[in-house]
């Protein structure tokens, strides 16, 4: 965990260094838990969003796009459930004065003896070769069966005293556990308290009639609130999605990992509107879609997992997580919930309007049900960065460090630069950058030495490397450099774009 842990610490030197992410407010001393993204983090965003869209919107005919307002009518989340219950526990230690969820705690005790399973997986595994049979070892060997007896335990004190808000229970499993301090070592906590985490703000005159409001805690409620605008406006049919990416704010208290909480955040969300009865086929189905796309960018399979939730919100009749191994250890990177009809439902008891829809097939009118997939974009973005971050020591003893993004998210796809600035070299480049830079995002350099030069766009993780030399001033030929295997190739001009749009593909 320790060497993780320094790799997590590089890849947020780098992110800085490079331009990918900075505290924000950083002259007046930053801000907690708020960054903002640099010209390189904001193109590698911006393609994760668009990857995310292609994918969701423009690939399903059934699925349409909105991007509702920040500002919503605070009835809305008293339907939704989130003033009455929109909180975490939170306890501090007295002695390193640093707060922690409490839940979360319990939770990754819970997470040590499954580190702990694995292991004696691994090693069994190892010991049978082939005739290794994992279900039946897990289900028999006493150690590790002991193990899961302890988990149980706790989830039947833990889950319990989470939905009763039995905060006195819940500090009293963490005494009995002798869960310690991860700063200080000590158990010297104080009473667990409930913190909401909503932002209020307001909204009129502040002088006259002012009324509170809610920075939106989740993008979701802006589109069920206007599900009968898209569903009437767009003719559509159930099953039909509707999606969005926007910003949503959580006044987290424990806020920190860099950008994996933060209180000002993005989703990308879609929410999937289905006949009654048919929500958790239908949940199957965007679970094994929605792992294709995290696959689809290239990062090995054995990086995700799902995590069934043993602990169901209210709304919901079904939820499983697609966590990824971070260098913080295996976390939350999207959610894929059944809502049941839940929101629906809420919102006409609140509003008093009807949000039904009548099926010509069975003729008759009904609320339809929710599948949600919900996934984090800027722990998206993480987890690209922190798999892209690589050290590599090179076969003339030289070191470099290159971010190997998949090439269909890098920043930049291609780096124009000319081998040296004299003898018309500069000129022949800029022309090629006019000609490359409305179908792809380029880079210019010529500064320093061309070696030097390659390392840096190796550190944004640039794919494509044009040089410009005195060969091209005789053949208008160039020389094109892959970032990863670092392997030259002589192209000619006329074939730099269709080489780079097939190569982008791949």
């Amino acid at each position: 965990m320790a060497k993780n842990e320094d790799i997590f610490k590089k890849v947020i030197a780098h992110a800085k260094e490079y331009g990918f992410v900075f505290p924000s407010s950083e002259i007046y001393d930053g801000l907690s838990a708020v960054y903002d993204y640099g010209q390189c983090g904001v193109e590698l965003k911006n393609n994760i969003k668009d990857y995310w869209w292609k994918a969701m919107v423009q690939a399903h005919e059934n699925i349409v796009g909105v991007d509702t307002a920040i500002f919503m009518h605070p009835t809305i989340w008293k339907a939704s459930g989130h003033v009455d219950a929109f909180s975490d526990p939170m306890i501090d230690n007295k002695d390193s004065k640093k707060r922690y969820r409490a839940d979360v705690l319990v939770e990754d005790y819970m997470a040590k003896i499954e580190g702990k399973i694995n292991k004696e997986v691994t090693k069994a595994a190892k010991r049978f070769g082939e005739s290794f049979d994992e279900q039946q070892f897990i289900t028999t060997n006493p150690r590790v069966v002991g193990y899961y007896e302890k988990i149980g335990e706790v989830k039947k004190r833990l889950y319990p005293a989470m939905d009763e808000n039995d905060l006195a229970g819940i500090k009293k499993l963490i005494e009995d556990l002798e869960i310690a301090c991860p700063v200080s070592g000590s158990r010297n906590w104080t009473d667990v308290r409930q913190f909401n985490l909503m932002f209020a703000t307001q909204i009129g005159s502040l002088s006259e009639g002012a009324n509170e409001i809610y920075l939106r805690p989740e993008t979701a409620q802006g589109i069920f609130v206007n599900f009968l605008n898209v569903m009437k406006s767009g003719r559509m049919k159930v099953p039909f999605g509707i999606a969005q990416i926007g910003k949503a704010f959580r006044n987290e208290i424990v806020a920190r990992q860099f950008i994996f909480r933060m209180r000002e955040f993005e989703q990308m969300e879609m929410q999937f509107f289905v006949r009654p009865g048919e929500e958790l086929k239908w949940f199957e189905y965007w679970k094994e879609e929605r792992m294709k796309w995290h696959l689809s960018m290239g990062i090995p399979a054995e990086k995700y997992r799902f995590h069934d939730h043993d602990k169901l919100a209210h709304y919901a009749n079904a939820a499983t997580d697609i966590e990824f191994d971070f260098p913080i250890g295996f976390k939350e990177l999207e959610g894929i919930h059944s809502r049941t009809d839940f929101d629906l439902n809420a919102h006409q008891e609140f509003s008093g309007k009807k949000l039904q829809y009548f099926d010509p097939e069975l003729n008759e009118n009904y609320v339809p049900y929710v599948v949600e997939t919900s996934l984090g974009l800027d722990r998206t973005f993480l987890a690209v960065l922190s798999h892209a971050y690589t050290e590599e020591k090179l076969e003339d003893g030289s070191e470099r460090v290159v971010m190997k993004l998949p090439p269909v998210l890098a920043p930049y796809k291609a780096a124009i630069l000319p081998l040296v600035k004299k003898d018309g070299m500069p000129e022949k480049a800029r022309e090629i950058m006019d000609s490359l830079k409305m179908d792809f995002m380029c880079r210019y350099d010529e500064k320093d030495a061309i070696g030097r030069r390659y390392r840096r766009q190796d550190a944004i993780g640039t794919p494509y490397c044009i040089t410009v030399d005195h060969q091209t001033l005789e053949d208008n030929t160039v020389t094109i450099r892959e970032r990863d295997s670092m392997k030259q190739d002589r192209i000619s001009i006329e074939e730099i774009v269709r080489i780079i749009h097939d190569r982008l593909k791949a």
